[in-house]
């Protein structure tokens, strides 16, 4: 028997749940299920990734009412899911992100319970992150809590969730799910081949200085202001880049500039892994809250210390503590951990790093064993 999977996210923008969702269509239908992948539309100002889904033979199908806000227009999304539901006959609903995952199940409830009563489908949510705090105000993010509390319980066969931090702050921290609703599957990428990209984009040395770069969507909860703050601080050491793009990125630009590091902070768009991995010498990462950011693996697997704010799964993807610093920041088995919106302790975490080269040859190491290639040296590239 052919397995059938229905799977759905909210939008198929720049970041790393979308390219999860492609590279698992793209495995299951190898392995012989028939799968229909279902998303909204993507908002101005975001970048799409309908082409990247297209080069791995992912055609989604799109409901242009389904969005990231509240919208009246969740219950036409709600509708047309039923309907879908209906004509596909799925064995497996697999929904991802908050928004598809919560009209996706609100619509299974009415499949299971009016249009075929006792068919057994299957209900399975995938938490790359969660939206319970840093997105929204204190009254909406309660409303979201409680919705995703009330939908593990009616309609949630499985909760997926990528680390083992993100399972303690779901069900443990906000309560959502049991215990045995939840399984913990890291995110998985092909790491030897981005490996192998990355050195052969990695550019020539031209300079003295490090560059230390920034990768993600260029809105709010990814907190570019730390970053930018932090490159104020730390003086003219390093070069710093910023990596995506966003609907952010002129207020973000603007805020350069009133620090005045407009002069040492590059605004280069979105590239390639590769190409991006190839070119730093530390990664840096600030987010007010993550699930498992699949930038700080793809860096992490090419041999580039990592220094991010302690936030979500990041905890997990840094390792065990090693040493505590007393300027505020840890000392991890793969990275450097600081508390989130510690502008102070994230710049002489990143002074530390930058000055010691055992230190970041042996996180880099530590992130990646299986090759032990040497650290690279701390002399910038051009962009």
């Amino acid at each position: 028997m052919t397995i059938r999977e229905l799977r759905l996210i909210t939008r198929l923008n720049v970041g790393g749940p979308a390219q999860h969702v492609v590279w698992l269509d793209e495995a299951l239908t190898a392995n012989g299920f028939q799968t229909m992948l279902v998303t909204g539309t993507v908002p101005p100002g975001e970048e799409d990734m309908s082409a990247f889904a297209a080069a791995h033979g992912v055609e989604p199908l799109v409901i242009p009412s389904m969005s990231r806000e509240l919208s009246p227009l969740d219950l036409v999304t709600i509708w047309k899911l039923w309907r879908l539901m209906v004509r596909f006959r799925p064995h497996i609903v697999h929904t991802h992100t908050a928004k598809a995952g919560a009209v996706g199940r609100v619509a299974g409830l009415l499949y299971r319970f009016l249009s075929r009563p006792g068919y057994r489908c299957r209900f399975v949510h995938t938490y790359h992150g969660h939206v319970f705090h840093s997105y929204y105000g204190p009254l909406r993010s309660a409303l979201f809590v409680t919705i995703e509390r009330l939908l593990a319980r009616l309609n949630t066969d499985r909760i997926i969730v990528l680390s083992e931090q993100q399972r303690h702050e779901i069900r443990d921290v906000f309560r959502v799910g049991r215990a045995e609703q939840f399984a913990v599957v890291p995110l998985g990428i092909d790491v030897e081949e981005l490996s192998r990209e990355a050195k052969a984009a990695a550019h020539a040395p031209a300079g003295d200085m490090p560059v230390v770069g920034i990768v993600g969507r260029l809105t709010a909860i990814k907190n570019h202001d730390l970053f930018l703050r932090v490159a104020a601080q730390t003086g003219d050491v390093a070069r710093f880049v910023v990596y995506g793009d966003g609907a952010d990125r002129a207020r973000i630009e603007r805020r350069a500039e009133e620090l005045g590091v407009a002069d040492r902070v590059l605004f280069a768009g979105t590239r390639p892994a590769a190409e991006i991995c190839g070119s730093l010498d530390l990664i840096a990462l600030t987010s007010l809250n993550e699930g498992t950011p699949l930038a700080l693996i793809e860096a992490m697997a090419c041999g580039v210390p990592v220094i991010a704010t302690a936030v979500g799964g990041v905890v997990d993807l840094l390792g065990a503590l090693v040493e505590r610093d007393p300027a505020g920041f840890e000392v991890r088995e793969r990275g450097i951990a600081v508390p989130s919106g510690d502008v102070a302790a994230f710049a002489a975490g990143l002074r530390r790093l930058l000055r010691e080269e055992p230190l970041q040859r042996r996180l880099a190491e530590s992130a990646d064993p299986m090759s032990r290639k040497p650290m690279r040296k701390s002399v910038s590239r051009p962009i």
